[in-house]
Order: C-alpha cells, then sequence, then structure tokens
C-alpha cells in the first residue's frame, strides 16, 4: 500500500503551518475547469464563474475527493486496513469515502444517520463483550449514494437521525474500531463528519493555489460555496488569508449556523498555529438563512430553482449543497450586493449530484406542469386511423 504515497510538497505560502501531511494519494481529476456561469436573475453587473469540483471524478464526484487524497495517505502511513467516518443516510462525503476504499483496497464502515428503518444497526454490547448486529438490508432502499455505498462493499451501520457527532457517533465509531481490532487484529482510521480536520483542510489549501495558477487572484473577487461541515471553509478562508488576497470568501450555510462554523475554524486555526494571528471573523463571511428546511431537505422553491439552472445553463445542482448554495448567492447579489467585494464572482460547485437519485426530485417532477412535453409518440399512419 506504501506505493501509492505520493510525498507533498506544500506551496510555499503553506510552510509557517503546522501539521503539514508528508503524503497524499492520487484519487481525483485535477485540475477542475474554470468557466463564465450565464447563472439566471443574476443582477445586471454581475458576471458570475463557476469552479467545477463536481469534476473531480465520477463515483468520486466533488469536493470531498480533495480531503480524502490526504486522508488517506495518513490512514495508509498509519498502517490502517480499515476507515470509519459517519453522515446522513445520502452522505456525500461517506459515498467518496467508500469509493475511495474501494480503490485503495481498504475496509470502510460508515454510520449512517437514518430516520426511515424501524430497527436501527446500533452496535449492541452482548453479555460475552463482543458487539451484535441485527442486518436490516431488507428495510434500505438502495437509490442515489446509498447505492453507490453498497456498490462499494462498504460496511453500513444505521444509527438515530438525531445523533450528534461528539456524544453519540464518535463513541459508536471508536466502539467499532475497537470491535474490529479484537476481531481481526487490524487497525481503523477513524474520519469525522465531512473529513473536516486539520489532516482533510490540505485538501481546500492545494486547491486554492490551484485555482492561483487558473488566475484566481488576478481575475475575480469573491469566493462562494455551499457549507456542510466548515472543512472547504476553514482551508479557503486560511489559503485566502496566508495569501494576503484582496478576494472575499463567502459561506454559505446548509446545516448548522453561523456560530458552528465560526468555532469550527477559530479551531483550526489554532490547530495549524495561527490561532494568536487572525480569527474567523476576520477571514470569511459566514452568511446564514439559506438551508431552508434543514440539512437535506428541499422546498419545493429549491427544487425548481434547481430545474431552472440546469435547464438554462446546463450546469445541474444538487439539492443539499451546492442547490442551496447557489440559490442564495443569487438572492444575496440581489438583496445585499454590498456584501461582496466586487463583481467578479466565483463559485465553486462543490458537486453532490447523487443527491438527485434519491428519489425526492422523481416526486416534485411528477407534481408539476412542464414546458417540454413527454409525449407518447404515435406514427402518422397510426394517427390516421
Amino acid at each position: 500500500m506504501a506505493s501509492v504515497l505520493t510525498p507533498f510538497s506544500p506551496p510555499n505560502w503553506c510552510n509557517r503551518l503546522s501539521h503539514i501531511p508528508k503524503y497524499f494519494v492520487r484519487l481525483g481529476n485535477m485540475n477542475t475547469p474554470i468557466h463564465e456561469w450565464r447563472l439566471p436573475n443574476v443582477p445586471s453587473g454581475f458576471k458570475v464563474y463557476i469552479k467545477r469540483d463536481d469534476m473531480t471524478g465520477s463515483t468520486l464526484s466533488g469536493n470531498k475527493v480533495r480531503k480524502l487524497e490526504f486522508l488517506f495517505a495518513d490512514a495508509i502511513e498509519k498502517g490502517c486496513k480499515n476507515v470509519i467516518t459517519c453522515g446522513s443516510i445520502q452522505s456525500n462525503f461517506a459515498r467518496s469515502t467508500a469509493v475511495a476504499a474501494a480503490q485503495l483496497g481498504l475496509k470502510c464502515h460508515l454510520l449512517l444517520r437514518s430516520p426511515e428503518v424501524p430497527y436501527t444497526m446500533e452496535s449492541i454490547e452482548s453479555k460475552t463483550g463482543k458487539l451484535e448486529y441485527k442486518d436490516c438490508s431488507a428495510n434500505v432502499t438502495f437509490e442515489g449514494n446509498v447505492l453507490l455505498d453498497k456498490m462499494s462493499g462498504a460496511s453500513m451501520y444505521l444509527i438515530p437521525k438525531t445523533s450528534k457527532y461528539v456524544i453519540d457517533i464518535k463513541p459508536r465509531m471508536e466502539k467499532l474500531a475497537d470491535h474490529i481490532k479484537n476481531e481481526t487484529g487490524e487497525d481503523s482510521y477513524l474520519v469525522p463528519i465531512g473529513g473536516s480536520n486539520v489532516v482533510g483542510l490540505y485538501g481546500y489549501l492545494t486547491a486554492f493555489q490551484e485555482m492561483i495558477s487558473q488566475g484566481l487572484l488576478e481575475d475575480f473577487d469573491d469566493i462562494v460555496f455551499a457549507c456542510g461541515s466548515g472543512g472547504t471553509a476553514a482551508g479557503l478562508s486560511i489559503a485566502n488569508y496566508l495569501n494576503q488576497s484582496k478576494l472575499r470568501i463567502h459561506a454559505i450555510t446548509v446545516s448548522d449556523n453561523k456560530q458552528s462554523f465560526i468555532d469550527h475554524i477559530n479551531d483550526t486555526l489554532k490547530e495549524v498555529g495561527l490561532g494568536d494571528s487572525v480569527c474567523a471573523n476576520d477571514i470569511i463571511d459566514i452568511v446564514d438563512g439559506y438551508k431552508g428546511l434543514g440539512y437535506g431537505l428541499s422546498t419545493p422553491e429549491e427544487q425548481e430553482f434547481i430545474q431552472s439552472v440546469s435547464r438554462s445553463t446546463g450546469i445541474i445542482l444538487d439539492p443539499c449543497y451546492s442547490g442551496k448554495g447557489a440559490n442564495g448567492l443569487v438572492q444575496e447579489l440581489s438583496s445585499n450586493p454590498d456584501r461582496f467585494q466586487g463583481n467578479r464572482i466565483l463559485f465553486i460547485h462543490t458537486g453532490g449530484i447523487f443527491g438527485l437519485f434519491d428519489g425526492k426530485m422523481d416526486s416534485y417532477l411528477k407534481q408539476r406542469k412542464h414546458p417540454e412535453p413527454v409525449v407518447l409518440w404515435k406514427e402518422l399512419d397510426d394517427l390516421l386511423i
């Protein structure tokens, strides 16, 4: 496995940071393109461009793969044969982790928050001290990201939807790691939600360097993206700060709230040795107000926005992340234009397309009227009969 490790040479502007990784593994298709985006309803005077991180791979699609290149390298360097992570039932990060693990020959274990099954496949401590499980595969619908989790051979452990990472999920991950160690003698590598830790941070530090080579500092005034776990926000804002750039970074929240992301970025700044130099409020604009019904939930208006963008631009957004992020961008450009540094906006499409295949958009599309026809073709002879 060590043969897949590639020595990591950080950009010069990263040299003052602590916890610089030694290696990464090549998983994604970099450099993803940047091009103009005719996003509907953008006010005149603004020009919007898009960074296509939805094109980092096919089944590895999205921003998550950038973090995983460093996280899997760390796991392999430490001799771990198993990777354990967590997320919602349709988690993009969990899916990317499962696919990457299969590519690299590691075993993947996913703790997934789910409201849909009568019996959650939680770990149960038996009298013998071993963990026991009840297989509830028959109760799971293998659609969207869950289908790819299963196809990639991941073990899935369904836990209550309301589970909190620190008090509920992390202890279960640790217990599962202990169980695997006792049963197989193999070590496990635990990855937090979204891969948003000091190791995964380097995914978007290096992405910033990639964008510099694409004209980022000369061609744009603002960067906008959807923010789910805070890792991309931390990476981009710290990179922007270290480059002393005049760009303004805007993270549109799709889960949690502004303060939780401020706290996460401040903790990250302390971990990399910048805590005494700067704080999160100085380097990023966290934009609340666009998560709608909540994380992973969509309103008909949000679904209509997603379809209107795909119909008019050919860019496919997802309902959990990029759809809400782009919707927030359009609304902020109209209602709060002074929030932006200038008029050249770069939106980072962080992926998530498989979230469109969980069945929710199907229900929405069947319920609305379409300007484009869906008709049963009949030959002319049939029509004349």
